[in-house]
């Protein structure tokens, strides 16, 4: 369980990073979503930005656990967008990352607060 518990917040991490990158990329797949969605595509960039940010929030032990807990949260708006327009598939997906980021808060917030020293990830 330890291995999971320290490798978790980088496959999450680079999950978020992919992600994000794909919608400030505009990558077409995005973009088709987004209009179908009913979502202006400044949105898709504002996700990206969001998405991007709390990968690279992931990443440093004295921000891990804010991060998880908003990307949780944030991952409630694309359940509720899946739910909506009946997308099973990536209702699941998404479910999936939100409790894996649920869970790397949880793991990180009983660790407890980080010493300055051990600071960098």
């Amino acid at each position: 369980m330890k291995t999971i518990n320290c490798i978790s917040p980088f496959v999450l991490a680079l999950v978020f990073l992919a992600s994000g990158t794909a919608k400030l990329a505009g990558l077409e797949f995005e973009i088709v979503a987004f209009e179908r969605w009913g979502y202006p595509l400044g949105f898709m960039y504002l996700v990206g930005v969001v998405e991007v940010v709390g990968a690279t929030l992931l990443l440093s032990v004295r921000t891990r656990t804010l991060a998880a807990a908003g990307l949780a949260t944030f991952m409630l708006g694309a359940i509720g967008t899946h739910v909506i327009h009946g997308e099973w598939g990536m209702l699941a997906v998404a479910t999936v990352i939100m409790l894996m980021a649920w869970r790397t808060h949880a793991v990180e917030r009983r660790r407890g607060p980080v010493p300055a020293a051990a600071s960098v990830a």
